[in-house]
């Protein structure tokens, strides 16, 4: 799609309904959430004042995925955030986040590179499926939102337990880093 490159314009009616500009129908906030799952730029503006509501609305899918059980930020991440707030290290937070997901983002494209390079792994039963796996749980980590991992497994009882103690192992190593973070923030805000 040639218009992939510029943000998607949705439109605030005065009663709050949402209006694709580009299918010319109105949206919910999940559908938001697929387009930028996608990879989708949104920009999301009110019709009659053309304030830019982008981020309010990004904040409200977050919080609804949130409410529902696909907790992606834990409760210590959440209440450092709110501490930026008040704090003086609100001006590099934003940064610090951004930086982080591009790491993240960078390394999941690296590890993807070297997982499809011919390697001796790569004529091991079950690969195909362990990288598809992988792929999965780091679309999930960097922009799934709490979309859940398990709905994306397939093959055999036998490939599962190894997957999810390879998930396992992933997991523990990004709350690892994770925490690491997240007391380096604590210090720059004392």
């Amino acid at each position: 799609m040639a218009e992939d490159n510029k943000p998607l314009l949705i439109k605030r009616y005065a009663s709050r309904r949402l209006y694709n500009t580009e299918t010319s129908d109105y949206v919910t906030l999940e559908d938001i959430a697929g387009f930028i799952r996608d990879g989708r730029e949104v920009q999301i503006v009110d019709l009659k004042s053309g304030d830019d509501l982008t981020r309010q609305y990004l904040l409200q899918i977050i919080a609804e995925h949130e409410s529902r059980g696909e907790n992606i930020l834990p409760v210590n991440v959440l209440t450092d955030l709110v501490r930026t707030y008040t704090s003086q290290a609100e001006s590099m937070v934003p940064q610090f986040l951004q930086a982080s997901f591009e790491m993240l983002r960078d390394g999941q494209s690296k590890m993807m590179e070297n997982m499809t390079k011919a390697s001796p792994m790569a004529n091991m039963p079950g690969f195909e499926m362990l990288q598809a796996q992988q792929e999965a749980f780091m679309k999930a980590m960097t922009q799934g939102l709490g979309q859940g991992l398990a709905g994306g497994w397939s093959g055999g009882a036998a490939e599962k337990p190894a997957a999810k103690a390879e998930e396992a192992e992933d997991l523990d190593a990004i709350k690892e880093q994770l925490a690491d973070l997240q007391d380096k923030l604590s210090k720059l805000g004392k």
